[in-house]
């Protein structure tokens, strides 16, 4: 006699990341959607989320049972941890401003930045609508802002957190676009972080050749502090 059935999980939806190294008629269609630049960085995401290249038959379309609303439901989640996150980022440029610690080319460098971290802001909660999702609330935030030191120091460490957790969540995403919004913002995160190294005499590449993500536990437990 046979023994009793087995339950079979049902497949889990796999990230685009994972999707796209293992697929090359969805890599490509993806690297001509994001551009040169945006390939650049997707091997970045890639290496960190994946830490495979090898080619695989799997298929590139989401597994059977994975709806698109299970898959948007995820990437509004993910979409809304990131547009919290630049919220805190848009807020504290703003307070850091306002305080006037910087002058000159320094001043309109911060000023230029918090105006950056505000189109973020703009452009990720039209995505979460653009899912059907509604965008999460702006938070009430507090900063330490005592001196033009400390405060280069803490928005270094600010924007090194902010990268790495875009970095972190690469490999959950589902949506090609939402992926490639978040290669975009990604990318221009790091490029504030060498900018801020320069001004606060820290590592530009602190974590060396390759950048380290960061999950969604460690940096909500990073900014916690800066919550009001």
């Amino acid at each position: 006699m046979s023994g009793p059935p087995t339950e079979t999980a049902a497949p889990q939806p796999s990230g685009i990341v994972e999707r796209l190294v293992r697929d090359d008629v969805d890599r490509k269609r993806f690297l001509k959607m994001a551009g040169a630049t945006g390939a650049t960085s997707f091997g970045a995401f890639v290496l960190a989320a994946c830490g495979s290249s090898k080619k695989s038959s799997t298929s590139a379309t989401a597994p059977a049972g994975a709806s698109k609303t299970a898959q948007a439901g995820g990437d509004v989640a993910i979409v809304n941890y990131a547009l919290t996150l630049e919220y805190l980022e848009t807020d504290f440029y703003a307070k850091v401003v306002a305080a006037g610690l910087f002058k000159g080319k320094v001043s309109a460098l911060v000023e230029e930045i918090g105006r950056q971290e505000a189109t973020h802001v703009e452009a990720l909660k039209g995505t979460v609508e653009k899912l059907g999702g509604t965008p999460a609330e702006k938070p009430n935030a507090k900063f330490p802002i005592s001196s033009a030191t400390q405060v280069a120091e803490l928005a270094y460490t600010v924007e090194n957190l902010g990268a790495a957790a875009y970095l972190g969540q690469a490999a959950q995403i589902q949506s090609e676009e939402v992926l490639a919004a978040a290669l975009a913002i990604h990318s221009v995160e790091a490029r504030h972080a060498v900018t801020l190294a320069t001004l606060a005499k820290k590592p530009i590449t602190p974590d060396g050749a390759f950048g380290k993500p960061a999950d969604m536990s460690t940096v909500l437990a990073a900014v916690q502090p800066f919550l009001a």
